[in-house]
């Protein structure tokens, strides 16, 4: 059975409730409009910019690698 590659949004979303954080707590961390995180995780957002993406890394305490690999 073929799964799809996950998409970063939902990569995000994994990480951060393993990490026991809401949307608002890592949008905090990440020092990112709320709203800019939840597009991300929803998909609305599927490409966000490599900056976007370290700060969600170091907002989660995690490197861009284990953000972005599966």
């Amino acid at each position: 059975m073929n799964r799809k590659e996950k998409t970063i949004g939902e990569k995000i979303k994994e990480w951060r409730k393993m990490k026991d954080l809401t949307q608002d707590a890592l949008a905090k961390k990440a020092d990112m409009p709320y709203t800019t995180l939840a597009k991300i995780e929803s998909d609305v957002i599927q490409n966000p910019s490599l900056q976007t993406i370290t700060k969600i890394a170091d907002g989660l305490g995690i490197t861009i690698d284990n953000l972005i690999k599966n």
